[in-house]
Order: structure tokens, then sequence, then C-alpha cells
């Protein structure tokens, strides 16, 4: 073997045994990193075996937790005769379950259970991204904002659920598909408190500036000026009959007065009738027509949507 070719075999097995090193350290930190992973992810699930109403973020979630939880929903939905049916249990087991509560299913017993069986499959559907399950879970807080939840409140709701299903699905509800459905419920509960507490305020100032500037009070108001027109009328007869028995008395020349008398009255009267706009309704169609658009319908569609917007 000639010296080149020793020298050219001593690089081959440098390279080889630095190719394996790189290899044993790029596994070595992909190992690390999934346990700091999973690490992160148990800590989220220990911190959800509580209602967590002080901060609302994005969760994630062990996945293998994940998806135990979400075959258990299927599961339960398929062993039932209907979708409706499952609402019906569910509606069933926190009716029964929590008398505290029942003062506030006020909607009709099949609307309610279609609600309680959509508003839990989308939030079990979204729990396995972090960001879609925020955004579902806000977007029901959202819709519960005139509920007063609490957190005894939550718990006894997450209890009744839980219970439920340890009874309908007896062994397949494992140990981790109920912690599962024990963070999912917690992390729901706090978002609603969390936001119910942060933006209700919010809303109410909206609610309340909506109110002012479509002047909501008007109608005692109006009530108020008809009340003051209708004395003024009748204060106006009083004078009118007075004025008669005086002009047929004082002739020509009270005539003459009365005629002047009419006319005033006349225009102070059109001038009352004139309509200003008081309410952003109004005002909305003035400045429309001002601009040219008082007979344009889309002007009127635009106006009909504040209201659902606000």
């Amino acid at each position: 073997m000639t010296m080149g070719e020793e020298i050219q075999e001593e690089t081959e097995l440098v390279d080889e045994e630095e190719g394996e090193g790189e290899q044993v350290r790029g596994g070595q930190e992909k190992a690390a990193e999934e346990e700091a992973g999973d690490t992160e992810q148990s800590a989220v699930v220990a911190k959800l075996r509580e209602v967590q109403d002080k901060e609302f973020v994005e969760v994630r979630l062990p996945a293998d937790v994940v998806e135990e939880a979400q075959q258990v929903w299927m599961a339960f939905i398929n062993s039932a005769s209907s979708r409706e049916a499952a609402g019906e249990a569910i509606y069933a087991a926190l009716f029964d379950s929590a008398p505290s509560l029942q003062s506030l299913f006020k909607t009709a017993r099949s609307v309610m259970a279609m609600r309680f069986m959509n508003g839990l499959n989308s939030i079990i559907t979204a729990a396995a991204s972090p960001s879609a399950l925020k955004v579902q879970v806000e977007t029901l807080g959202f819709q519960h904002l005139d509920l007063e939840v609490t957190v005894p409140r939550v718990v006894i709701f997450r209890d009744a659920i839980i219970d439920l299903f340890m009874m309908e699905m007896g062994t397949r509800f494992t140990e981790k598909a109920k912690l599962g459905f024990l963070a999912i419920l917690n992390y729901v509960g706090g978002a609603y408190i969390y936001i119910r507490r942060e933006y209700a305020v919010r809303i109410r100032i909206i609610n309340k500036s909506w109110r002012t500037a479509n002047n909501k009070s008007a109608d005692f108001m109006d009530a108020g000026a008809e009340g003051e027109e209708g004395e003024a009328n009748e204060g106006e007869g009083e004078e009118t009959q007075e004025e008669t028995a005086q002009e047929k008395q004082g002739g020509g020349a009270a005539q003459g007065d009365g005629v002047e008398a009419a006319r005033a009255s006349g225009e102070a009267k059109n001038s009352n009738n004139m309509k200003v706009p008081t309410t952003f309704n109004e005002m909305f169609m003035f400045n429309g027509a001002v601009m040219g658009f008082g007979q344009s319908t889309w002007m009127n569609i635009i106006l009909d949507q504040f209201d659902d917007i606000v």
C-alpha cells in the first residue's frame, strides 16, 4: 500500500467518525427538544387541572391526550341514535346534576341540547390546533357574555360532563381521555370568565353609546313634548275664542289684526313642524339626501346593518 493510499484511507475513517458524531449530536438535540416539548405540554396539562381565569392564551395539549379525547367523543356520538339524542343526554346530565344552574336554561330544551352538542363538538374538534381552539373558544365566549360564568359553575358543568362520559362509555373512557376533557373544559370555562371580565365593560360602553346616538330615551321625551303641544293647542283655542268675541265687538280693525295674528301663527306652526335629525339614523339619511343619495336603496341597506354590527 502506498503512502497516498494510507493517507486517503485515514481521511475516510476520520470523515466517517465525524459523520457518526454529527448524527449522534443531532439525535441528542432532537431528543432534548422532544423532551422539552413533552415537559412543556405536561406543565400545561398540570396547570389546566384547575380553572384558569387570569389569562387567555393559546395552549398546546399533548397530541396523545387530545387524540384520546377526540376518539372518546366520536364514540359517544356514534353510540347515540342521533346527534340530537347525544345532545339530549348532555342537556339532561347538566340539568339534573346542577339545580343551581337550571335558572340559566331559558331556551327550549331541544334548541339548548343542540347548542351544547355543537359547542362541545367544535371545541373538541379544534383542540389539536392551539390557534383554532383559541378562536373557537373566544367566539363562544362572546356568545355567553350575558351569563354570569363563575369558577364554581364551571366546575359543576365540567364534572357533569365527565360523569356522563364515565357512565356512558365505561372502560372506554380512559384516564388519558378524562385528563383531556378535564383540561379542555377548564380552559374553556376560564376563558369565558376572562372574556366576560375583560371585554364586557367595553361592549357595554359601545352599546350605551349606540343607544345615545339613536336617542333611545326619546320615547319619554316625545311623550312630554306631545303633552306640551296639546296644552299649547288648548291655550291657542281659548285665545282664538276670545279673539273672535273681540272681533265681533271691535269691527274691521280688530278683524285686520286677527288676519295678521293668524298669518303669524301659521308661520310659527310651519317652523315647529320642521323635522330636525335627532338620531343617528335620521342624520345618516339627512346627510345622504344632502349628498344626492336620498333615493338610493343601498343607503338603507347599510343603515340596517349597524344594529347587527353593534
